[in-house]
């Protein structure tokens, strides 16, 4: 170490001495490296031509390759011009890359991560070597060549991952590290993490390296944006560390990816319904006896792993009341202890016991016991794999198949085909069960069509012949009672069928089984949702947050709509609450000055939707839908009208009120006074000072001119406004006295003077002020006059 400081020293004066300072000439180093692999030419250093053979690029291949080996040649620069001839001789032996080559100057794609890596640590090696450098001058591990041994053997590639990985975290979680080149960070954890990598790797946990330089793909598939990042990978879902880097924190970590339900605490007062469990989940129990208080996570990996086949408990004895089991079943509590339990719940099947168990040791005595002794079908999927399809004279396997009834407890016909199964246990024999009831078709495709297997239990031996349902088969002739006999019969069978298969002389094609275990669809899709919910939730305070900006902002525009929605539906309601306001509340506000508008007031200056004014007719068809049922804060406003003057009253109409046409609010009709007199002068009786008295010795009663006049009819309130015209207005500010109708004197005399005292307008002249009126009417500032109930227009 001193002498290599010593040198460095030296060579630092030297420099010195011509007047060049050291941190330059690393920069050009690195410079002329980096324009010498730009300047890279397949065909220059093969030496061969653009129109080449691949017989002439063979050959000049080989010849370098002789020539510059490392072996053999002991330049300094060999190893350097080996990678080099090799690089070239791939890209040109190559039609594709060669081809691309031609065409833009590069390969067309990446040379591979190891062949890069390797080339660029012999570079820097050199120039380390060159210079003088070492670890101690940088204070950290920077030699790439040890760190990427480490990595080399759990770099990821994202088919690798997709085909591999992904179904593989279906079994057991995988931990995986995102890195790059120049990642001081990456190198701060590399000692935490290869200490956790022999750990965890031992235990049954897949572990990973994605280089995210090489394999952005993969990296912003996973999620992952910056290096170092470390993530788990469980059932297909992505979950990342958010800890600090330390054996412990990746441990629980792990721990955590893993379910919660996956090992069950067995004491003993639970022990004999947990063994007992194997009938309803037709799977063997393991039962874990160790000193430890909490569950080790070597048996939650095993546990995960053998889900699908053994239910696990965990015993700690060290809490009262274990050593009931401890002795009942002779367990050594100073060594972890593993039993497997099949159908009888006493005795277990198969027992291991050793200090520091190793992962393969469990996983082959599991494997050995994955399934009971007369396992029940349930799923097609356990139909292949206990009944697998013949693939050979030398590899057949048979399968004897109980048919019976389902029963809560054990059957004298079950109990003794379990016991007759325990004894004749062969490689090539399996023995099952199934439920009549719950498998008709293919109970019945198995039994014969008579009536001796009715509501009793019958045995079959089957062969599967390919994977579409095709089995031969042999059918015992008499219902299986459990007898000796019955036994007897069965092994002279079995025995028979070793020396001659023809024995299966029947054929038929089984159909699929039903998955009696599978959840219903209920179920199944509130799981699914709520993995959902879980999976939107970590993503949303966990995972990155460019990819949850989709989603994030339809559900923050979906909000705002709905906000909005509400807003205005409040605003509506409330403008309703006030029209609905009861009469004596309207009268008490007209008496004090104040009004209210009927409905949301809409500027007269917007601009009309439509050309022209649509006026309808009231009548008797159209009364009903155009006032007595008008929706909630709509109006009609009604013109009245003869038939002599109804063309120029209605010209003059349509351009008074043509402004307010954008109004969804306001409806437009007319009335005639020919017709519907009567109806008119009813309601005029509500208004003040608007309708005069009957009086029978008055002749001109009859003739009183409503032409010109305007009523705006809330048909839902039961009230309407007024409009009079201009020409009637200045008749009775003419007729003074006249136009209390109370006054002794007739109204055909004040008619006289009135008529004397003014000259003959133009009808449209009526209509002069009706705009302003409405603007009144739109701000609610019009006197209402209320009404029982609408009359009708007869």
């Amino acid at each position: 170490m001193v002498e290599k400081i010593m040198l460095w020293k030296g060579r630092e004066m030297e420099v010195k001495k011509l007047g060049i300072s050291w941190q330059f000439l690393i920069v050009l180093v690195l410079i002329l490296q980096i324009l010498s692999a730009l300047d890279f030419d397949p065909y220059r250093v093969l030496g061969v031509s653009r129109t080449a053979s691949q017989a002439d690029i063979k050959k000049a291949y080989k010849k370098l390759a002789r020539e510059w080996h490392p072996d053999k040649n002991k330049d300094p620069g060999a190893e350097d011009k080996f990678i080099q001839i090799s690089k070239a001789y791939e890209i040109l032996s190559n039609e594709e890359k060669r081809s691309h080559y031609d065409h833009y100057g590069d390969a067309g794609e990446s040379q591979g991560y190891q062949k890069q890596q390797q080339q660029r640590e012999y570079r820097f090696r050199h120039f380390h070597e060159n210079f003088y450098f070492d670890e101690s001058f940088f204070h950290f591990p920077f030699n790439s060549e040890r760190r990427d041994s480490i990595d080399e053997k759990y770099l990821l590639h994202f088919s690798h991952y997709v085909n591999e990985v992904v179904p593989d975290s279906f079994k057991k979680p995988y931990l995986i590290k995102i890195t790059s080149d120049w990642c001081f960070s990456c190198i701060h954890i590399e000692p935490v993490w290869k200490e956790a990598v022999q750990e965890l790797e031992g235990l049954g946990v897949g572990i990973g390296v994605v280089h995210a330089g090489y394999e952005r793909r993969l990296a912003h598939h996973l999620g992952a944006h910056s290096t170092p990042s470390i993530l788990g990978i469980i059932n297909g879902k992505v979950s990342f560390f958010h800890n600090a880097v330390v054996s412990e924190n990746l441990w629980q970590f792990v721990e955590s990816l893993l379910p919660g339900n996956l090992v069950e605490k067995v004491t003993n007062k639970n022990y004999v319904r947990f063994l007992s469990g194997w009938q309803q989940e037709n799977k063997p129990r393991v039962l874990l006896f160790d000193q430890m208080p909490t569950v080790p996570l070597l048996y939650k990996l095993t546990a995960f792993a053998y889900k699908d086949y053994l239910s696990f408990g965990y015993v700690y004895v060290g809490l009262r009341g274990a050593e009931e089991m401890t002795r009942q079943y002779d367990v050594n509590v100073y060594t972890p202890t593993i039993l497997i339990f099949k159908e009888h719940i006493h005795k277990p099947a198969d027992v291991i016991q050793a200090r520091g168990m190793k992962r393969q040791v469990i996983d082959d005595f599991i494997t050995q016991n994955k399934y009971l002794l007369a396992a029940r079908l349930t799923s097609q999927k356990l139909f292949h794999e206990l009944c697998p399809v013949k693939r050979s004279h030398r590899q057949r396997k048979y399968c004897v198949v109980l048919l019976t009834a389902e029963a809560t407890k054990l059957s004298k016909p079950f109990e003794a085909f379990l016991s007759f199964a325990l004894a004749n246990t062969q490689d090539t024999v399996r023995f099952v069960h199934v439920y009549s009831n719950r498998q008709q078709e293919f109970a019945s495709t198995l039994l014969p069509d008579s009536d001796t297997f009715q509501g009793k239990s019958a045995v079959s031996i089957l062969e599967r012949r390919n994977t579409a349902g095709r089995v031969v088969y042999k059918t015992l002739e008499d219902p299986w009672t459990g007898s000796e006999s019955d036994k007897f019969i069965l092994l002279g069978y079995l025995d028979q069928l070793r020396k001659d298969p023809a024995l299966l002389s029947s054929e038929a094609v089984l159909p699929d089984l039903t998955d009696e275990l599978a959840p219903i669809f209920l179920l199944r899709w509130l799981y699914s949702a709520s993995d959902y919910i879980s999976d939107c939730w970590d993503s949303i305070f966990h995972n990155n947050w460019r990819e949850m900006m989709p989603l994030l902002s339809l559900v923050f525009s979906a909000l705002f709509i709905l906000f909005g929605t509400v807003i205005v539906q409040a605003f509506s309601d409330s403008n309703e609450e006030r029209e609905s306001s009861p009469p004596d509340k309207e009268e008490a506000r007209e008496k004090t000055g104040k009004t209210e508008p009927s409905f949301t007031k809409e500027p007269s200056s917007k601009i009309p939707k439509k050309g022209f004014v649509e006026v309808t007719e009231l009548t008797d068809i159209t009364y009903t839908s155009n006032l007595v049922r008008l929706r909630p804060g709509h109006m009609n406003v009604v013109l009245i009208l003869s038939n002599s003057t109804k063309t120029s009253l209605l010209q003059k109409f349509a351009l008074e009120v043509y402004s307010f046409t954008a109004s969804s609010c306001l409806h437009f009709s007319f009335l005639s006074l020919d017709k519907h007199r009567e109806w008119l002068e009813y309601l005029l009786e509500f208004a003040q000072d608007a309708a005069p008295i009957p009086n029978q010795y008055d002749k001109h009663f009859m003739e009183r001119d409503y032409t010109g006049y305007v009523l705006a009819l809330n048909g839902h309130k039961k009230y309407f406004c007024l409009f009079k015209p201009q020409k009637a207005v200045e008749e009775e500010e003419a007729m003074g006295p006249c136009s209390d109708f109370d006054s002794s004197l007739h109204l055909g005399e004040c008619r006289g003077k009135s008529s004397s005292g003014l000259g003959p307008r133009p009808i449209k002249g009526k209509l002069s002020k009706l705009s302003l009126w409405m603007e009144r009417l739109l701000e609610g500032s019009l006197q209402r006059f209320y009404i029982p109930s609408w009359p009708d227009l007869d």
